[in-house]
């Protein structure tokens, strides 16, 4: 295994969840942006999945590929908001064994600038489960900018100091 601390950029299995009651395959906008996103940054789409608004059925996608040893990290994008139907934070946070606080305060501080207070109507948040890292994002295509080039990209990049993500990630031992 390369370490974290190795010049090496290390190629992770990223899966891609997109939370929607009405979003299919050829409208994602959002996950389709994700995974065209972490491709270019090296890693790779480890699994890709769509559910409604439902906190079990995002829970039962989550739960399996948390205990998947080829997924490495998890992007959600939907249902952070605050409608009936937003449940993302009430499915993903009891997962969780490590709240990741910073990250919802950092993609609010930065999509401050670009948004304004509206920002303050987001719930992104991040954490571990099983050593596996999971980001949730808001569902539109500029929150998910907003939210990979602000933080995520240089969380998942192995070679980004003075610290990142990596070094407590289930890496595998082969990239690709």
């Amino acid at each position: 295994m390369v370490k974290a601390t190795d010049d090496t950029p290390q190629s992770l299995a990223v899966a891609v969840l997109t939370v929607s009651d009405t979003r299919t395959k050829a409208d994602d906008t959002s996950g389709k942006y994700l995974v065209e996103a972490l491709e270019s940054a090296g890693h790779r789409q480890g699994s890709k999945a769509i559910v409604i608004d439902d906190v079990y059925r995002i829970r039962a996608v989550l739960s399996a590929w948390i205990a998947d040893p080829d997924i490495d990290a998890v992007l959600v994008t939907g249902g952070t908001g605050f409608s009936g139907r937003d449940s993302t934070p009430e499915a993903v946070r009891p997962l969780f064994d490590k709240d990741i606080d910073g990250f919802g305060e950092l993609f609010r501080a930065i999509s401050y600038q670009e948004i304004g207070s509206s920002t303050i109507q987001s719930r992104a948040l991040a954490g571990f489960a099983n050593n596996t890292v999971i980001f949730c994002v808001p569902g539109s295509t500029g929150a998910c900018k907003t939210a990979w080039t602000g933080v995520i990209r240089e969380q998942l990049d192995s070679t980004h100091r003075p610290c990142n993500f990596v070094g407590v990630l289930r890496v595998r031992e082969q990239h690709s």
